[in-house]
């Protein structure tokens, strides 16, 4: 590809030169790359400048007032971050055919993976784009970004289409969406899940956290797209509005929905049943999650899929096949008649919300497994104990990711804020004492690792996994 190519307003001499390579970070720039000089929290691209054109580029890209470069083409834009992602679209230009978003607080990763499953059991080839990287059918996963830099995530489009993807459901983040990262990405349709109080470290205001993710309706979304909004989320009313405005359809999910209405809901053993209405057609769905928000979050992935077309019977006879995505109230096993779940909560509020949702499916007992990791936020410990005292009703306290800290004093600080509750440090044993308390009825939740599969101490990283844990203590139990 020519500089041209990129950038049709360069001097036609400078504009016949070859492209290598795009990249923000002066020490990837190799002979013949573009440079990107992108102003970041802590740095000022410019100051880059020459350490990038030492190292090979040919333009460095900036903002403001013209400056002069030696050695290279100096090539003014009022937005270097927006250049950057079209200018990867442009070199990367193979893309999905049909593309999804989804941004909110919670439920992106859920959502943008049930919209993967559903996509695939309406024989489409499909992939997810997210916090746990690159999923396919075939288990392939790479990256572990909720929204990539726009290199990274151009090349990772054009790979996908190459290997014969035509479907992508992706998480958009507020920071990814505010820092243009998927400007360049043809959109077919996108969706709100809700909002929350996080990232005001960055966005500052909520009114600002709330702005960053209507970019992708307002702008990001193209008229021929189509809006999915979380009727149950206050917001949806603005994303609805900024929908409108521009003339994009609308498609509103959920108890409040006017297009996919959830009509009614059940507990079933460890199911959920759904009467759903779309289309003046009623189906009946029984779903294979726990938690009134993984409803909503299924039925979000399914008006993304309704939106880009696919037929409605497949849609929601998908929905009773669906998986949990790996470490988010994921269904790992069952042992005397009770269900035993790993999630990734590792925060008060996650912690509660896990045992708030799982609370109507305990007929029996709710147990709850977890601990709080070293080195981080120390005041969330008494919190964490006081919630799960709370919430449960059995309490085992063990090891997260201790790090360079002493683990019984992280565990010592969590019980005593939750009396009553054992203390085994080994999460293993931990686990496994918590499978053999269970009995009819009862919910066992480990919290706080997740999909994770190291444990962190002071100086070694030790091979562990939740999931495996409870694959080896259930195979030893079995009768």
């Amino acid at each position: 590809m020519k500089l041209r190519d990129l950038f049709p307003s360069v001097p036609a001499e400078i504009g016949a030169q070859d492209v290598a390579g795009l990249t923000a970070d002066s020490r990837l720039v190799r002979k013949g790359f573009v440079f990107f000089a992108v102003s970041g929290v802590k740095h000022d691209g410019s100051v880059f400048i020459a350490d990038a054109i030492k190292a090979g580029a040919i333009a460095v890209v900036h903002e403001g007032d013209d400056i002069f470069v030696s050695g290279a083409a100096a090539i003014a834009t009022d937005d270097v971050r927006q250049a950057l992602a079209l200018a990867a679209a442009k070199f990367y230009p193979q893309q999905p055919e049909t593309i999804v978003a989804v941004t909110g607080t919670a439920g992106k990763t859920s959502v943008a993976d049930f919209t993967r499953q559903i996509f695939e059991a309406c024989g489409e080839q499909a992939a997810s784009l997210g916090t746990i990287g690159v999923v396919r059918a075939d288990g392939i996963s790479y990256g572990a970004l909720t929204t990539p830099d726009p290199v990274t995530l151009h090349q990772t489009l054009a790979t996908l289409a190459s290997e014969g993807i035509t479907h992508l459901a992706m998480e958009a983040s507020s920071h990814g969406i505010d820092q243009r990262r998927l400007d360049g990405v043809k959109l077919k349709a996108a969706a709100f899940t809700n909002l929350g109080h996080d990232h005001l470290d960055y966005h500052q205001t909520k009114q600002a956290y709330l702005a960053a993710k209507m970019r992708l309706f307002d702008t990001l979304l193209p008229v021929c797209g189509v809006a999915v909004a979380n009727a149950d989320a206050p917001e949806s009313i603005e994303v609805l509005a900024k929908a409108n405005q521009r003339g994009i359809p609308t498609l509103s999910v959920g108890r409040e929905g006017t297009d996919l209405r959830l009509l009614k809901s059940k507990r079933k053993g460890f199911d959920q049943q759904l009467t759903v209405e779309w289309q003046g057609q009623v189906y009946s769905v029984t779903l294979p999650l726990v938690g009134e928000f993984q409803a909503s979050n299924a039925l979000i992935a399914s008006g993304l899929a309704l939106a880009v077309g696919e037929a409605p019977k497949s849609v929601f006879n998908a929905l009773e096949k669906l998986r949990g995505v790996k470490g988010r109230l994921e269904r790992v096993g069952t042992h005397k008649g009770g269900l035993i779940l790993v999630d990734y909560a590792h925060k008060p509020e996650a912690l509660e919300q896990a045992l708030a949702a799982l609370r109507p499916f305990a007929s029996g007992r709710l147990i709850c497994i977890f601990g709080c990791g070293g080195d981080r936020d120390r005041a969330k410990r008494p919190v964490m104990g006081t919630i799960a005292h709370d919430n449960a009703d059995i309490v085992i306290i063990t090891d997260d990711n201790p790090r360079s800290e002493a683990p019984a004093s992280i565990r010592q600080a969590i019980l005593a804020a939750c009396p009553g509750a054992r203390d085994i440090g080994d999460r293993f044993e931990a686990i496994k004492a918590g499978i053999q308390i269970m009995g009819e009825g009862d919910v066992l939740l480990i919290a706080g690792k997740g999909h994770e599969t190291g444990q962190i101490f002071a100086n070694h990283t030790a091979a562990f996994s939740d999931h495996e844990a409870v694959d080896t203590i259930l195979a030893e139990l079995a009768p």
